[in-house]
């Protein structure tokens, strides 16, 4: 089978079809090349042919092993003896692939060894070497173990693309490669900018509930609004306990409601009837600080004003182009303060420049940056 006819494998070891990012990746290919999707969960995509990487959690004999390897610097052998590598190695080498596309760096070294020579584009969706540099046991036990991953491979990845400029700039400085950058927007929304009510300022924040992103701040923020505002949350469970806790702190409070999850294409669409999208994120940690997530994009796709505090990658969007307000600060006061000095017609010209925004941060974009690094690869 020549190279040509041969398909595209994309690598991840998420669920695809709850990872926006890898799926816009693999509706890009398919409009172009046979694609084979190996990730977690219950695949299942129209047009492609998909496998599920089984992933096991290793018996306590091999926990033990697992702990030795990573704080000795045995940090190959920890990686390749890791049931779900061992797997799809078994199950997807023999092929031969006209590229490969590698999720995130833990990918990166299978997807080098099934390429079997192929290039291979490698998308770096965090700093992965930080990532979760606020948690001491991440620090104990992977920081070491990110940054190994990261001298030894990125370097022989044929191509690096990431989500922002900022976490480029930084791949750059440390590891000598220059990541394409290919935000997470979603596909374009033709959707109408709706008017403010002035009396009901509806507020929206929906995402993962992920203990370290301290949820329960925004939920003080909404105790700091004044009457005119309704703050709801839509929560993707991530911590169950967390959501338990993150209702018990809002019980009581006037304006907040906790709402159920919603599909992710329909995300867009269910927003579109708020007002104002919120995330107030404090820089944790490297990845925090230049975050530049999806939920920021459909904001702006649903026509909504977007409330922040100082984050570096997304305040430079809404001072470009006037579509929401940066708080001057991480603290709740200081976002509560910038959004209870809006009025209504304030608030619709935001809603407005959203809109100007939506039409330059959408996947239609970002799909001919995709095309352009895959029809760059070498053939």
């Amino acid at each position: 089978m020549s190279s040509k006819s041969s398909p595209v494998l994309v690598l991840s070891l998420s669920d695809i079809r709850r990872d926006p990012r890898v799926f816009r990746q693999i509706e890009v290919l398919r409009g172009l090349h046979p694609v084979l999707a190996a990730g977690t969960g219950n695949l299942g995509i129209d047009g492609v042919t998909c496998y599920t990487i089984p992933i096991r959690r290793r018996t306590p004999v091999g926990r033990a092993d697992a702990l030795f390897c990573l704080k000795t610097g045995r940090f190959e052998q920890f990686y390749w003896s890791q049931g779900h590598i061992i797997r799809a190695l078994a199950d997807l080498g023999n092929a031969k692939y006209r590229f490969v596309v590698a999720n995130d760096i833990q990918t990166l070294p299978l997807a080098l060894r099934l390429a079997r020579g192929a290039p291979v584009l490698v998308d770096l969706h965090e700093y992965s070497p930080r990532e979760l540099e606020d948690r001491w046991l991440w620090r104990f036990l992977f920081q070491k173990y990110g940054d190994y991953l990261c001298r030894q491979y990125l370097p022989k990845a044929t191509m690096a693309t990431t989500v922002c400029a900022g976490i480029a700039e930084e791949y750059t400085r440390q590891y000598g490669v220059r990541p394409t950058v290919i935000t997470n927007a979603p596909r374009f929304h033709s959707l109408p900018v709706h008017k403010t009510d002035p009396s009901r300022i509806r507020v929206i924040h929906h995402g993962v509930a992920a203990r370290s992103r301290r949820i329960e701040r925004m939920i003080e923020l909404a105790n700091l609004l004044d009457s005119r505002f309704t703050v709801d949350f839509i929560l993707i469970p991530g911590d169950t306990r967390y959501i338990v806790q993150l209702m018990r702190t809002a019980a009581g409070s006037r304006n907040i409601h906790f709402l159920p999850a919603v599909e992710m294409n329909q995300i867009v669409s269910f927003s579109a009837q708020y007002d104002v999208g919120l995330f107030l994120l404090e820089p944790t940690n490297f990845n925090y600080l230049h975050a530049l997530p999806n939920k920021f994009f459909e904001f702006l796709q649903a026509r909504l004003a977007v409330a922040i505090g100082p984050s570096p990658e997304m305040a430079r969007i809404v001072s470009q182009f006037g579509c929401g307000v940066v708080a001057e600060s991480f603290e709740p006061q200081a976002l509560a303060k910038e959004l209870n000095s809006l009025d209504a017609d304030a608030l619709d010209k935001m809603k407005a420049q959203s809109s100007q925004a939506a039409i330059v941060h959408c996947a239609e974009r970002n799909a001919e940056l995709l095309k352009n690094a895959f029809a760059a690869l070498p053939q």
